[in-house]
């Protein structure tokens, strides 16, 4: 083709860019570069689907009847030979169930063996030499929610007894939610009393009971206590019922103290060792892993023995050990490792002080840590090119100005920045001074004044109880009344604030900040952390050391005590005060720990608001959590539960939507349920909040939001003069940059500031109605309150249930 006239032809901007031939880069040459090697997970798909059909149903009807097997073998498990007790906890829902009724017809018959616990709980232990079952009963109080809530997280059964006319009182509903909450094992429904209803009325009764349970127990089965042969039915049915289980007690060695013995130390009589006994359950304990109290704290194990049973199941045969070896019955019975005392009992193994998990709960912070010492070479580096850079400044001078004069010659623009620098630092501290000296002042006039009125009014009056009690109440009433008042101020006006008139803004929302965008602007979660973020643990991916905890929990399976041996823990540093509590006839429950759950962290607990509590609570009010196995005090940060990486600061708890709690608590691995208590005046405990545990994530940013309010002036169609947000000149220079917005949607900035009593010019993206109102954001970061105490008192009995004879009652009172 012949070129055109003036030049070569010169593709313009919209010439046909074709696509590249990737050459190269397709799956086979990947597949030579990386030398035959196939990744895990490409292998695996590959295998799922070169699988055929038959091969797939054949693989999926192994894993099913291997499952099915599992369960068949953990059922037989449990109660029998080689298995723990089948513990049954019986709770009465109602006030006038009779629990000691209850309990003796389980051991009426006497073919069996019943043998009587003298500590702990009311109950006993049942031995069925017919079918070969050993049954441990526990009688729980639903007055006392920390015991029922205890006794159900190692409970095998939970026997809730009805009344026949009401099924259950105001107590027994609450101590179902609770349990629910936590986690419902299995469970068996008795009714108690039916019998004696006329036979007319029993049917009715039948009737009204079923339909109250279909709600909290669908498809559940009632049977009647009345009878010998109607025990006898329920036991059968609670032994071939399906098993429940609760993921936070099948990774963790767990345990309910049959006897317990306080060996005080040589130093003080309050701390010593507790020897605690009792059957292994969930999981094989071993010595080196800590072991935590419920409602004591983190304790350490100084060894493990294998003691005889109060009664046995299969009598073990102890023998001295010879000489040169031992016994082969003996090392048959408990392994490798085990070595017999001098008075019979054999010592399973001895806590490793190398292999021992520590008690440390804390990061000791070091002050000094990030304090800088000596510049490095590069810092000094820096510093020169920066001071060199300094130097060259031009400057506008007279003609026949020397460089000496030019030095003292200060520009517009530096003097203007250095001047309100500097006012705003003297003004500052110049309100701080007048603030203290009012203050001050203040308080010296009143000390005064009242030193006058002390010396004037001598008489005294002591005013009865009755009037202390009812100007008691009437104050908590107030107090009550004021917040819900708050409450209701939040809900109609989210986060407004109204702009202090005695201290600046720009003092008062010093720590605040503006953001272009709450969702897309950036935010630091290592930037101003508080002091008490030195003294918690952190992991790189939590996620994956949950994971690697769970598989190596499962490797180490096998390693000490094994599920079902009847054991005595000897744990070191224990309070005296553990000891008076089971002699209180209060449940000793044990729980072993899994690695750095003994550790601080922060925790996102993901809850929501019973509906049964309607009082408001604020953030960081103190209340009592039941996180899995855990039972604390803290001062949760309520926040909004959202995919986002930000998160809104909640003021109140809300009742009409999840809601994240953010606490400092030791580390919890995931599955675990939360419960949220109120304490009461009273002692009581109200049910709060349910959820379950979210993260251990001290990055989460929970921010509050605050929205300072003016009004339009004067209007001229997109610009306006707005008044009430600030007060003086210098308040509107700082807020400058940040964007406004109207409670009608639309969006503007300051331009200038108007006179000296805080008016301000600003420009909007349209017009302006006279009865909107203008806003401007500001965000700071909050972080929950150091409050955590794992003693946490016991509640007020509300009612006391009828466990014990009257004998044994009067004698615990």
């Amino acid at each position: 083709m012949a070129p055109q006239a003036g030049g070569a032809h010169r593709a313009g901007a919209l010439k046909q860019q074709n696509k590249p031939h990737k050459a190269g880069r397709h799956r086979g040459s990947s597949a030579r570069r990386q030398g035959g090697r196939i990744p895990a997970k490409m292998l695996s798909r590959q295998q799922n689907r070169n699988l055929a059909k038959l091969d797939r149903r054949h693989r999926a009807l192994q894993l099913r009847r291997q499952h099915r097997e599992a369960v068949l073998t953990e059922k037989r498990h449990l109660g029998r030979k080689d298995g723990p007790p089948h513990l049954v906890v019986m709770v009465p829902l109602h006030a006038r169930v009779v629990a000691q009724r209850a309990l003796g017809l389980f051991q009426s018959s006497e073919a069996d063996v019943v043998h009587q616990a003298k500590t702990g709980p009311p109950g006993f232990a049942l031995l069925c030499p017919r079918s070969k079952l050993h049954w441990r009963f526990v009688a729980a109080d639903t007055g006392n929610l920390c015991t029922v809530l205890d006794l159900a997280k190692v409970a095998d059964t939970l026997l809730f007894v009805l009344d026949p006319l009401e099924g259950w009182d105001a107590a027994g509903d609450s101590c179902l939610s609770c349990i629910f909450a936590q986690g419902l094992p299995s469970y068996g429904l008795a009714v108690q009393g039916l019998a004696d209803q006329l036979p007319k009325k029993q049917l009715d009764a039948r009737k009204k009971l079923s339909k109250a349970i279909e709600k909290r127990f669908p498809e559940a089965k009632l049977f009647p206590l009345n009878t010998e042969q109607e025990s006898a039915l329920l036991l059968q049915h609670l032994t071939i019922q399906k098993q429940r289980r609760l993921a936070f007690r099948d990774r963790r060695a767990h345990l309910l103290a049959d006897t317990a013995e306080f060996v005080p130390s040589p130093d003080s009589a309050l701390v010593g060792t507790l020897k605690v006994s009792g059957y292994v359950r969930g999981h094989s304990l071993n010595v080196n892993c800590l072991v935590h109290i419920v409602g004591h704290g983190d304790f350490q194990m100084s060894q493990v023995d294998a003691p005889a049973e109060p009664f046995a199941r299969n009598p073990r045969v102890i023998k001295r050990q010879p000489a040169n070896g031992q016994d082969a019955e003996l090392q048959e019975d408990l392994g490798s490792g085990a070595v017999e005392m001098e008075e019979g009992v054999k010592v399973l193994m001895r806590a490793d002080p190398s292999q021992q998990e520590s008690l440390q709960s804390e990061v000791v912070p070091d002050p000094m840590d990030g304090e800088q010492t000596w510049p490095t070479k590069e810092e000094l580096r820096e510093a020169d090119e920066a001071l060199k850079q300094s130097k060259k400044v031009t400057k506008r001078v007279p003609k026949g100005t020397s460089v000496y004069q030019a030095a003292w010659i200060v520009d517009e623009d530096e003097g203007d920045d250095g001047s309100e620098e500097e006012e705003e630092e003297e003004e500052e501290d110049a309100c701080m001074e007048e603030t203290v000296s009012q203050d001050g002042s203040g308080s010296v006039e009143e000390e005064e004044e009242e030193e006058e009125e002390e010396e004037e009014e001598c008489e005294t009056m002591t005013l009865p109880e009755t009037e202390q009690d009812n100007e008691k109440m009437e104050e908590e009433e107030e107090v009550m009344l004021e917040k819900y008042r708050q409450e209701r101020q939040e809900e109609m006006f989210p986060d407004e604030v109204d702009t202090p008139r005695d201290v600046p803004a720009r003092i008062r929302f010093q720590k605040y900040r503006g953001l272009k965008s709450f969702r897309t602007s950036p935010w630091d979660p290592k930037e101003n952390l508080p002091w008490d973020y030195a003294r918690i643990f952190q992991f790189q991916d939590f996620s994956r050391m949950r994971k690697h905890v769970f598989r190596q929990l499962e490797k180490e399976e096998s390693d000490g005590a094994a599920v079902g041996w009847y054991v005595t823990l000897h744990i070191c540093n224990v309070p005296v005060s553990v000891m008076e509590s089971f002699q209180q006839r209060r449940p000793l429950v044990l729980f072993t720990l899994l690695p750095h759950e003994q550790k601080m962290s922060v925790l996102n607990l993901l809850v929501r608001r019973h509906p049964g509590n309607s009082e408001p609570v604020r953030s960081k009010e103190e209340v009592i959590v039941h996180c899995g196995f855990r039972r604390f005090r803290a001062s949760p940060l309520y926040s909004q539960h959202s995919s986002a990486d930000k998160h809104k600061l909640e003021r109140f708890l809300r009742a009409d939507t999840a809601t994240v709690a953010t606490i400092y608590a030791p580390i919890t691995f995931p599955p675990a349920s939360v419960l949220l208590f109120q304490q009461r005046s009273d002692g009581s405990h109200s049910l709060l909040a349910t959820g379950s545990l979210l993260s251990v994530d001290p990055n989460r940013l929970v921010i509050k939001r605050l929205v300072l309010s003016g009004h339009p002036f004067k209007i001229l169609v997109k610009m306006a003069v707005v008044r009430y947000m600030f007060f003086n000149r210098e308040d509107v220079l700082w807020f400058k940059p940040v964007p406004l917005r109207t409670k009608w949607g639309r969006r503007g900035h300051i331009k200038e500031p108007l006179g000296t009593h805080g008016h301000m010019k600003c420009q909007f993206d349209g017009q302006l109605k006279s009865q909107d109102t203008v806003l401007m954001t500001l965000y700071k970061r909050v972080f929950p309150k150091w409050t955590y105490d794992p003693h946490v008192p016991e509640p007020w009995v509300r009612h006391r249930s009828p466990l014990l004879s009257e004998e044994e009652g009067e004698g615990m009172h």
